[in-house]
């Protein structure tokens, strides 16, 4: 969000915040581990931008989107809105095929990690890593036109 435009509606402060609030509002947390920890961050995160692109959303009803490439960065602006929200539901549905691709995509598009922080963390090799995030990207890929086709 660092390079984003200063004048779109979540502001990265406010993102981190309201991520924080979600991670520490529901009582004591007891993290079993660091990748743990940075599932659960990027999980919230991943909400907290769905949540505000839904709400944002909510007033501009229609319009084509066009599709979110996983390699762009984060930005909270008018189309990219409707871009998140389309990723969201992909990504459920791929959670249900292939949890592990769906763990790599949040971690490293929400979260931020790099492969071998990813590969760390999902105790797996970064060879992996790389692997699941091509095939997810190219699953995603395949989705999310489908769905702008449609």
């Amino acid at each position: 969000m660092n390079q984003q435009n200063p004048l779109h509606t979540l502001q990265t402060t406010a993102l981190i915040h309201e991520a924080y609030l979600r991670l520490a509002g529901e009582g004591a947390k007891q993290w079993q581990n660091r990748a743990h920890f940075f599932g659960v961050a990027a999980k919230a995160m991943r909400h907290v931008l769905v949540d505000h692109a839904r709400t944002t959303n909510a007033a501009k009803r229609g319009g084509a989107v066009r599709a979110l490439r996983l390699d762009e960065e984060i930005d909270s602006s008018g189309e990219r809105m409707g871009q998140l929200i389309a990723l969201d539901d992909a990504l459920n549905d791929l959670a249900k095929l292939h949890r592990r691709q769906s763990e790599v995509i949040e971690l490293r598009f929400f979260g931020g990690l790099t492969v071998e922080e990813t590969a760390e963390l999902l105790k797996v090799s970064p060879e992996t890593v790389a692997r699941d995030w091509r095939i997810a990207k190219a699953w995603l890929h395949g989705e999310l036109n489908r769905t702008n086709d449609a």
